[in-house]
């Protein structure tokens, strides 16, 4: 492991990082609250768009142990929200492929919900998703509507496999309209720097964890962080050895990180 730094921040990936899917991972609990205890800015940065803060906060604590508040939980659905609130001027209409978390997080920025002549397309995950909610996005968008993805994830794993990700929905209505989409959500920089805005620190204040070289420790890359990587997920030692741009930290455990 590389000379421990002092970070006043930390942006924090959830699965693989603080939980893997119902499993918990002993580590977690103690490191965030060895964050709170020493005074550390915490933001959970996750690519989920379909959950509010309060049920993400409401997961970490009832079922993981880990202490968490909304205000703490930063999701795709809420960075789409944001971007599109600094660069949306006039334009407030929005037609949205997603679930309630992503439906939340544009009304609550004013966003009108319409699929009426809509300036911007927004797709995000949608487990109830039909051929008419894919064919008024791909429409909208040939007709001069901005086309917004969520996250590129394409699979989400869960109890039954690896399930179709909000990328998978991106792809396809990238695809049928052969126009390429803003993405938000982790590796792209867009979600690092809202996120930076709402803790109020600099990039050389905070350090980026997870467990996802491909999304999580990209991220950080991509917006001059620094970073690091827990071996519970996703990521493998074998697999980050062979990348061009190595964490700026890696650690077996949570455990094995000292807060200073």
């Amino acid at each position: 492991m590389s000379k421990q730094e002092s970070y006043e921040g930390y942006l924090i990936d959830l699965d693989g990082t603080m939980y893997r899917g119902k499993e918990k991972i002993p580590a977690a609990p103690s490191f965030i609250r060895r964050l709170h205890a020493a005074n550390k800015r915490v933001l959970f940065v996750t690519n989920n768009s379909t959950r509010s803060p309060e049920q993400v906060a409401a997961n970490l604590v009832t079922n993981h142990q880990i202490p968490a508040q909304p205000a703490e939980i930063y999701t795709t659905a809420l960075a789409t929200a944001d971007y599109l609130a600094k660069r949306a001027g006039d334009r407030r209409r929005v037609y949205m492929i997603g679930e309630q978390g992503l439906k939340d997080a544009l009304e609550s920025r004013g966003f009108e919900l319409t699929d009426q002549r809509p300036d911007f397309v927004v797709v995000g995950l949608d487990t109830e998703v039909t051929y008419r909610k894919l064919e008024v996005a791909v429409l909208a968008i040939l007709a001069g509507a901005t086309f917004i993805g969520t996250n590129a994830d394409s699979n989400l794993p869960n109890e039954r496999g690896l399930t179709p990700g909000a990328g998978s929905l991106v792809k396809l209505v990238e695809y049928a309209t052969q126009t390429k989409p803003i993405m938000i959500g982790k590796p792209e920089a867009i979600i690092m720097e809202m996120a930076l805005q709402r803790v109020g620190l600099t990039k050389e204040q905070v350090v980026m964890v997870g467990d996802n070289y491909h999304t999580d420790i990209e991220a950080g890359i991509n917006v001059g962080m620094d970073t690091l990587l827990v071996y519970t997920g996703v990521s493998t030692k074998e697999q980050v050895s062979r990348e061009e741009v190595p964490p700026t930290h890696v650690v077996d455990s949570l455990d094995d990180w000292m807060v200073e």
